[in-house]
């Protein structure tokens, strides 16, 4: 993905630090509702729900489609009757739900949301000042298998430019992770199941580098510290490695191949991974696999410039 506004997820930080308790799955259908009805502005009113697809899902996030058919399932099933609590400007304790609304259209594998008052009031006030948000691509944590990950790299991204956060007291801590009350009571499953788990998922995956300090009352934890770095990027913006030398060699035409292989190549996850933010989700081809084929393999015909990001043949190998 680019870094347009679009594809930016954007949570107030106050909405960003309330307790949840979502699989994985479900923190992802709620991050493409972010940030398709911020783009769309469906999802926002009564009279404007938001489709969600299985093909979106399955190209935001690069997983099959009959694994983002399941998580479309999933979340119509039990995404409604979830809840989080936060405090408000008044340090009030506010506990709300994240839809208001769901329904399942199973001609078209996809699910119609309405976000709730609360949800739509902290993600809509993009205008205000960026302190009071916390913001990132949602490529970021696209490959993150645990929900823990996911969390922690919300909770901490905000925190980026001032490089370490302020204590995370545990009890709170583990709740805003969605860590659940009988889960991991020892920290030594604690730090290894979930917290360990996360610091070298966002390592090894996002653009940041974290650790942590715990910090003691007498022999007992009560919360960590985190540093929050951001990593470096290359000096070579073209990424040689990828790119390799596309003076010397048509690495990025479609000329030899033919309509079968363009089909295969549109198919394969890695390619929707690297091209999904072309369509947009309400178009035919952001809603079903032959209006995705269909519209790449024309897009590659036509003009092999807007596919960059690795030589094009390398997409017939999966």
């Amino acid at each position: 993905m680019t870094s347009s506004k679009t594809e930016l997820v954007v949570k107030s930080n106050r909405l960003n630090m309330a307790i949840q308790n979502l699989s994985l799955s479900e923190v992802r259908i709620l991050q493409l509702a972010i940030v398709d009805a911020r783009e769309t502005g469906n999802g926002l009113s009564l009279d404007k729900p938001l489709s969600i697809s299985a093909l979106r899902y399955a190209e935001a996030f690069g997983v099959t489609r009959q694994t983002a058919h399941e998580a479309i399932l999933n979340a119509e099933k039990n995404l409604f009757d979830r809840r989080f609590s936060f405090l408000d400007a008044d340090e009030k304790l506010v506990k709300s739900r994240w839809l208001q609304r769901v329904r399942y259209l199973d001609e078209q594998a996809s699910i119609e949301v309405i976000l709730t008052y609360d949800v739509v009031n902290e993600i809509t006030r993009i205008d205000g000042y960026e302190t009071f948000f916390t913001k990132y691509l949602l490529a970021q944590t696209a490959k993150m298998q645990s929900t823990y990950s996911v969390r922690l790299y919300e909770l901490l991204v905000q925190w980026r430019d001032a490089k370490k956060t302020p204590l995370f007291k545990l009890e709170c801590f583990r709740q805003q992770l969605g860590v659940g009350v009988d889960e991991y009571k020892l920290m030594s499953n604690f730090k290894k199941r979930v917290l360990d788990l996360a610091v070298k998922e966002i390592n090894e995956t996002s653009d940041l580098t974290v650790s942590y300090e715990q910090k003691k009352h007498g022999k007992q934890i009560v919360g960590f510290l985190f540093k929050v770095l951001t990593k470096k990027k290359p000096k070579d913006t073209k990424q040689k490695d990828s790119y390799r030398d596309a003076d010397t060699a048509d690495m990025f035409t479609v000329e030899g191949l033919n309509d079968k292989q363009l089909g295969r190549i549109a198919r394969n996850p890695q390619f929707i991974t690297d091209y999904n933010h072309m369509v947009t989700p309400t178009s035919l081809a952001g809603q079903t696999q032959q209006g995705w084929e269909f519209e790449m393999i024309n897009r590659l015909k036509k003009d092999t410039s807007q596919f960059k990001k690795r030589p094009i043949r390398d997409y017939l190998e999966y």
